[in-house]
């Protein structure tokens, strides 16, 4: 195969190659020049949700779960109590870290092809006043589904709740903007609709709760007030940076300013999500979920009825023919899931549909119709 295969999974995802290319020059963590590409970056990020008045952007080494735990660990006291309300595998995922820090956990649970609902995180509100967080998934890659932001920014606004939001998949692509919408935190990654690759996390957090953070952190490495100041001193990470990662977003990010930002980046993911559905609903597909809560990210189809069906054998179909699947995450139904967003466009993804119909041929079935 004469190019790399193409990634329709939620991150890491297919870059281009100027991304690809910004990661052949080695930088001296602690050199000024890394420093200028870190403060730059740091400016961008803020720039695609207009937070420069309210927020700060902490960045932090490791995948994305690395940032969830340390913003949980972080902006929640020691004897706070947190809500998640939970409709899929990282809203759980978001539930344990919470708990294995030691810090209370209520989990309220939502079926899986369902948004949350912001009048239930109301409701509870209302109820359990020892409530002192919420944790938000915006888009459970899971499933795909986009939870209700605004509405529930709005709830924990009334109710004088902390909003911490795990945009991971989100970012950069659906529309958040600090001056509308108030949140303590908002975790998003490095290799996700930015587009750059894995290997860093990054956290806004609110100025005015940010000095309240000093000491929350049972975590030397993983203490975002602490990693703030730090920055704030010396324009350096605390500890060794993954400069290489950095200075891949930072071209990135400089790309998605040229493609138009955010709505230019979510307007060509939802053709991408648009031609995905369609050809796959002509090979007789069916999403999981209805469109109306479908989020242009990532789908999960159910898994073809037949007998042949088996996922392996298909995910290695597909892999031969340039393309890299993901596997389903639900318990209760067979599913795969096809990711949306990267470097790719209409082309790559009918190209992907061609490559799950030939797949299906060789695998002598005639159709991607699921179970009953």
């Amino acid at each position: 195969m004469d190019r790399d295969r193409i990634l329709l999974t939620p991150g890491p995802l297919t870059t281009t190659l100027r991304t690809k290319l910004a990661m052949l020059k080695d930088w001296g963590s602690w050199d000024a020049d890394f420093n200028a590409i870190t403060a730059r970056l740091r400016g961008r990020l803020l720039d695609i949700v207009d937070g420069h008045d309210t927020h700060v952007v902490v960045p932090l080494q490791g995948s994305g779960t690395f940032s969830v735990e340390a913003a949980v660990a972080t902006l929640v006291p020691r004897d706070g109590h947190v809500l998640v309300p939970d409709n899929g595998a990282y809203c759980k995922r978001a539930g344990k870290l919470t708990q294995m820090m030691g810090r209370k956990a209520t989990v309220l649970p939502f079926a899986e092809d369902q948004p949350v609902s912001a009048a239930a995180v109301d409701e509870r509100l209302k109820t359990d006043a020892s409530i002192t967080h919420v944790v938000l998934i915006h888009c459970e890659t899971g499933t795909g589904v986009e939870n209700p932001l605004a509405d529930v920014a709005a709830v924990c606004r009334k109710h004088g709740k902390g909003l911490i939001v795990d945009a991971m998949s989100s970012f950069a692509a659906l529309p958040i903007n600090a001056r509308e919408l108030q949140f303590d935190a908002l975790i998003a990654a490095s290799g996700k609709c930015l587009e750059g690759v894995p290997g860093m996390g990054f956290v806004f957090i609110r100025k005015a709760v940010l000095d309240a953070c000093a000491g929350n952190s049972q975590s030397l490495a993983m203490d975002l007030h602490d990693q703030h100041v730090y920055m704030g001193k010396t324009g350096q990470w605390r500890f060794t940076p993954p400069t290489h990662v950095v200075a891949a977003l930072d071209e990135a990010t400089a790309q998605f300013v040229e493609e138009g930002g955010q709505p230019a980046r979510l307007a060509r993911y939802t053709d991408n999500c648009r031609t995905l559905v369609d050809g796959m609903a002509k090979l007789g597909f069916k999403p999981f979920l209805k469109p109306e809560v479908q989020a242009p990210i990532i789908v999960t189809f159910h898994a073809p009825a037949h007998a042949h069906y088996d996922f392996k054998r298909f995910y290695d179909g597909a892999k031969q023919r340039g393309f890299i699947l993901y596997p389903g995450k639900l318990t209760e139904v067979e599913t795969f899931r096809v990711g949306c967003i990267g470097a790719i466009g209409r082309n790559e993804m009918q190209q992907a549909v061609n490559a799950v119909a030939e797949t299906l041929a060789e695998m002598g079935i005639p159709d991607g119709t699921p179970a009953r």
